[in-house]
């Protein structure tokens, strides 16, 4: 890690900058849908199916623009595409406020899909990827450290944001903060630098590491073992503590454990980042999923108990915490950091649909099936995961 002089001086800045608008956008656009559309849905005669069915159609609508957002991001730097998200996104809440029509409601959400595209951890890693090049991968470490608090700051500041002004207040609040804070950040203190232009003055450099083509079979296990663990955590947020409940544990022990998954997953950043740096990014993958496959086994055999419980929400913050580290570093060890913004958006394409898909899925599966049936629907994709990653190697020297 460099010095204080160097993070606000060098290209190191630009951890620290989308350090702050990763948990503004992740906390202004990602986490208070759970608290505001409820309440968005009563107001105006909705079913909550249909109100939580806009959100998912953001994701979607992200899924397909995120390919393109990379591209854009390789070519002009994220200091001008990812203002361009903040601006979007600022802009759809304030439209979402106004909202009537359900037609508007869904093209609302689909606009606020593009935004995401543009905005969350797959325009940051491209953009850190273009900045550092094939050392982007402690960078991206240190970034999602801070992107982890983003939960534990967003869920109580939009419930004291609705009991004062609302929900509609609470999102225009949340515009104001994207369209004055994140956009400014984005496009005036982020570096232009990019790593690709930089020219060795010193020693010759050490010939550049093996690198796989970014397309054919390794690219689509990579996107697969990636997509296939995305259902988990979308699905899993919407439904987890929801078949807590219903298995007999209390409410408000309910909420404890819940509140064990953001600790879990920044404590899990920190260990890698102090104990596993020089460790391959596909081996973390491994672990993590491995780790989450355990938490399933643990639950299937002991059952659901307040324990065990709250160590599966442990084990699960763990692996989603190393999970998302590696879905920045693995391909750009894989595949090399050349057009690495490019990759990124490829790979979230998949990432997206998936989690748009998994709420909606699983809450079927629950309610035409059983919750057990629900959550053996996930740690089936869980599992599929841990193939793909299991059968990639990396290449040779």
């Amino acid at each position: 890690m460099p010095n204080l002089y160097a993070v606000i001086a060098g290209p190191w800045r630009a951890v620290l900058v989308l350090g702050v608008t990763q948990i503004v956008c992740w906390g202004t656009l990602f986490y208070p849908p759970v608290l505001t559309l409820p309440l968005i849905a009563a107001e105006r005669g909705w079913s909550v199916t249909f109100a939580m069915g806009g959100f998912s159609l953001a994701l979607l609508t992200g899924g397909f623009v995120s390919p393109y957002v990379g591209r854009m991001i390789d070519r002009h730097g994220g200091h001008r595409v990812m203002p361009v998200g903040s601006l979007l996104a600022a802009l759809g809440l304030v439209a979402l406020v106004h909202a009537e029509h359900p037609a508007a409601y869904l093209a609302v959400w689909m606009l606020l899909g593009a935004a995401i595209a543009a905005s969350l951890y797959d325009p940051a890693f491209a953009t850190l990827g273009r900045i550092f090049g094939a050392g982007a991968r402690s960078p991206i470490t240190a970034l999602t450290l801070a992107g982890g608090f983003a939960s534990t700051v967003s869920w109580p500041v939009t419930y004291l944001l609705i009991q004062h002004a609302g929900w509609r207040g609470t999102y225009l609040v949340y515009a104001a903060v994207l369209a004055l804070v994140a956009a400014p950040l984005h496009a005036f203190a982020l570096p232009r630098s990019r790593a690709e232009l930089s020219v060795p003055t010193t020693t010759p450099a050490a010939p550049p590491a093996p690198v796989l083509p970014p397309h054919g079979w390794a690219f689509i296990t990579v996107a697969a073992a990636f997509a296939a663990y995305a259902f988990v955590p979308s699905g899993l947020s919407a439904h987890l503590l929801a078949i807590f409940g219903r298995a007999g544990i209390d409410a408000a022990t309910v909420v404890t454990i819940g509140a064990l998954f953001g600790p879990s997953q920044v404590v899990a950043r920190v260990c890698e980042l102090a104990f596993a740096r020089g460790v391959h990014p596909l081996m973390v993958a491994r672990f993590a999923v491995g780790v989450l496959l355990l938490a399933f086994a643990l639950m299937a055999w002991l059952g659901v108990s307040p324990w065990v419980a709250a160590a599966f929400m442990v084990m699960f913050g763990t692996a989603n915490g190393l999970i998302t580290i590696a879905r920045g570093a693995v391909p750009l060890v894989l595949f090399g950091p050349v057009g690495y913004g490019a990759l990124i958006g490829r790979i979230a394409g998949p990432w997206l649909v998936m989690q748009a898909i998994a709420p909606l899925v699983l809450a079927f599966v629950a309610e035409r099936a059983s919750d057990p049936a629900a959550l053996m629907l996930v740690a089936s994709l869980a599992l599929v995961s841990f193939v793909c990653l299991a059968i990639l190697r990396p290449p040779r020297a």
